[in-house]
């Protein structure tokens, strides 16, 4: 059976990113943010496509599994249950099947995948659901990984 892992990156460092993702054995990084951009340095798109390069990890990203603006409104808001109401209706559409079924082909090649948003807290995040989803497409085990905390 295939291992999918999942990490958020809210409140570490690069570095600690960079290792939790070393020692989870990842060597594809998927990016499901609806926008990959960010305001924690060295996790916008192309910088961190670079920092997870330099550890021979890919970075692609499927901005189609991400959560549309009022769903990461909700998020923010604390409205988990509205945000994933609103996030599994953006799952339905074609656009986003698409995607994960190109993430499924992905992780059938036998690619080390780990899917990538910000919440550290998987249970308040939608990557949880795009795994499940996957989950419902072939057999995998998922895998939360967490990198350690910033303590500034």
């Amino acid at each position: 059976m295939m291992t999918v892992a999942t990490i958020g990156y809210e409140g570490t460092t690069v570095p600690a990113f960079q290792e939790a993702l070393r020692e989870g054995g990842v060597d594809l990084l998927v990016d499901v943010r609806a926008v990959a951009s960010s305001r924690r340095p060295g996790f916008a798109k192309t910088r961190l496509a670079a920092n997870v390069e330099e550890l021979g990890i890919e970075y692609l990203h499927l901005r189609g599994l991400g959560t549309p603006a009022e769903g990461r409104s909700a998020a923010r808001a604390g409205r988990h249950e509205e945000m994933r109401e609103i996030f599994m209706e953006h799952l339905a559409t074609p656009a986003a099947q698409d995607e994960l079924h190109r993430l499924a082909d992905i992780v059938r090649s036998g690619r080390r995948v780990c899917l990538l948003c910000f919440e550290a807290d998987p249970a308040h995040c939608h990557r949880s659901m795009v795994a499940a989803a996957l989950a419902d497409l072939m057999p995998i085990e998922i895998r939360h990984l967490a990198a350690q905390l910033d303590p500034d």
